[in-house]
């Protein structure tokens, strides 16, 4: 992004407007409250910070999040993940959907704003991660409820089955950190970016173990990076899903992987 655009992102976040609305505020005076927190946040970028922390929000599909240093900066081509999911239940309303690693709550908060669920879980390991999905959930109001629940991959999750499992997992090896952007490396929280076993950990128990949490026929949907693509998706037949394909971001890269639970209650 360039100055002059970041320089609008910065300005419209203090004062309550999307980007677009800009020009209209540019015929009155900042309150003094709006100068200090503008400057502040001019400070906070220029020292390195990435600018979604410096304004405290980032948009994410038809949302508007609040984020800091505690939960991971959501991306675009996480929106995948969410179309993928809407998708795969469009044929029908009502059930569970659950977020496994919400992070921020955006996947869990646009599937409750966008879908047609009764209700949806989203779990995170981190209490801070949760204290801001919580947050992000009260100010937005979806019209499905969200569970925000504390625990590690399915331990929130005893006795549900879900009509989709949506996670984008932390999936960068530990031998990887030197090669990320500093913006991403030195501010991000690492619990939301590194797994253990090359990057491999988080896939591993999700594809073990999602099935026991799905409906017949129920579906996983799995953020993953292009360099790993393929061995999960070989991982995911080795386990006996169903129908598993890689779907591409708006790079085409590999970016989303789908897989079916087979019709059979596995428990």
């Amino acid at each position: 992004m360039d100055a002059v655009r970041e320089a609008r992102v910065l300005a419209s976040a203090v004062l309550d407007c999307n980007p677009g609305e800009l020009s209209a505020q540019l015929g009155r005076t900042p309150t003094p409250d709006e100068r200090i927190r503008l400057a502040a946040a001019v400070v906070r970028r220029v020292r390195g910070e990435p600018l979604a922390y410096a304004v405290g929000a980032a948009a994410f599909r038809h949302l508007v999040l609040k984020v800091d240093a505690r939960v991971l900066i959501p991306r675009p081509e996480t929106e995948v993940v969410v179309d993928e999911a809407l998708r795969l239940t469009a044929g029908s309303s009502g059930g569970l959907a659950v977020d496994i690693g919400t992070g921020s709550g955006a996947i869990a908060l646009a599937l409750a704003t966008e879908g047609r669920f009764d209700r949806v879980a989203a779990s995170d390991v981190s209490a801070d991660a949760l204290t801001v999905a919580r947050e992000n959930g009260a100010r937005l109001q979806a019209r499905t409820p969200v569970d925000f629940l504390m625990g590690a991959d399915f331990a929130p999750f005893t006795g549900v089955r879900a009509r989709v499992i949506v996670s984008n997992p932390p999936y960068i090896a530990y031998s990887e950190a030197p090669l990320l952007p500093r913006s991403v490396r030195d501010w991000e929280p690492a619990t939301a970016l590194y797994a253990a076993d090359g990057g491999m950990a988080r896939y591993e128990v999700l594809l073990r173990d999602g099935m026991d949490y799905l409906e017949p026929d129920g579906w996983l949907v799995l953020e993953v990076d292009a360099t790993r693509a393929p061995q999960i998706a070989t991982r995911a037949r080795e386990r006996a899903w169903r129908h598993v394909r890689l779907i591409h971001d708006l790079s085409g890269r590999d970016r989303v992987l789908i897989a079916q639970c087979d019709g059979v209650a596995s428990r």
